[in-house]
């Protein structure tokens, strides 16, 4: 039996449908009742399970041998350090007398100590406390999510231009989220040997630039990158409904992330997904 955390993400939910596709038993993990049905028509089955709750994680691990873990993503309205790095310690306590054999999880390029620093320092703690306990863990470190760029697809086609705060020659590592997913899920079924930390991005590594020529592609007109200077990022970010603890980390997360060139590896695990293949398919769903 397979434990599956973020079911209802782009993540979690391609680990589960390829371990499904594969004849495995799966377990989603849900705070959400109303995505149970879904599941359990899949062949899943399904556990109501809050991270903020380390006793129910831990009920959930013991009954599967394998588990997929993915910390929640904070409501960006609040303080997400501080509700994440929580989060992060209820998972690490669950997997304490578990019995689990192997785990895998999700944490991200650039993953290091660090005080306020967005997903940089919440996962990195994560890999930490990963290391420090008894389950063989493996790590995959996924580049910058593609799906980042699609939230500006409104402001894309009604002005012809694309918000960025990389210049648009940048060269950045982007995965899909499914190519993440299924990633995860293969290292989910190697040796429980497997547990060395791997970085995961797509077939090749783009610029801002690729993504306003991807959309002017499907979209058919003329798109270009508006950069926003540094200083204007916090600003930037609680425009678009973050608090300031949270606008603070996540703009001192992009600015780690651009200024040591995104952690990129020699040889990473590659997905298949083309960036242009994403962003014309959401252009053509919205249609």
């Amino acid at each position: 039996m397979f434990v599956v955390m973020g079911a209802t993400g782009h993540i979690g939910g391609t680990v589960a449908d390829t371990l499904l596709a594969r004849g495995e038993d799966v377990l989603i993990l849900t705070r959400d009742p109303e995505h149970a049905t879904a599941w359990r028509d899949k062949g899943a089955s399904v556990a109501n399970v809050d991270a903020e709750d380390p006793a129910s994680l831990r009920y959930a691990f013991r009954k599967a041998d394998r588990a997929f873990l993915l910390n929640p993503p904070a409501n960006p309205s609040g303080n997400t350090d501080e509700v994440e790095r929580r989060t992060i310690a209820n998972i690490l306590e669950a997997l304490e007398g578990s019995g689990l054999e192997k785990v895998v999880a999700a944490s991200t390029y650039g993953a290091q100590p660090g005080d306020a620093i967005g997903d940089l320092s919440t996962l990195w703690l994560l890999e930490e406390g990963l290391t420090r306990q008894s389950i063989p863990a493996a790590i995959n470190r996924g580049a910058y999510y593609m799906t980042n760029w699609l939230g500006f697809g409104d402001m894309v086609r009604r002005s012809g231009t694309l918000p960025s705060m990389f210049p648009a020659d940048t060269c950045m590592p982007m995965v899909a989220p499914a190519d993440l997913g299924r990633a995860a899920a293969e290292r989910l079924l190697a040796s429980v040997s497997d547990t060395a930390v791997r970085y995961v991005e797509g077939p090749e590594r783009y610029t801002p630039q690729d993504v306003a020529d991807a959309f002017a592609s499907a979209l058919g007109r003329d798109v270009v990158v508006q950069v926003a200077p540094r200083e204007q990022w916090e600003t930037v970010y609680q425009d678009a409904g973050f608090s300031p603890e949270a606008a603070r980390a996540y703009a001192k997360m992009t600015a780690v992330s651009l200024d040591q060139d995104f952690d990129k590896p020699r040889s990473p695990m590659r997905g298949t997904t083309p960036l242009g293949e994403l962003i014309a398919a959401a252009v053509i769903a919205h249609c």
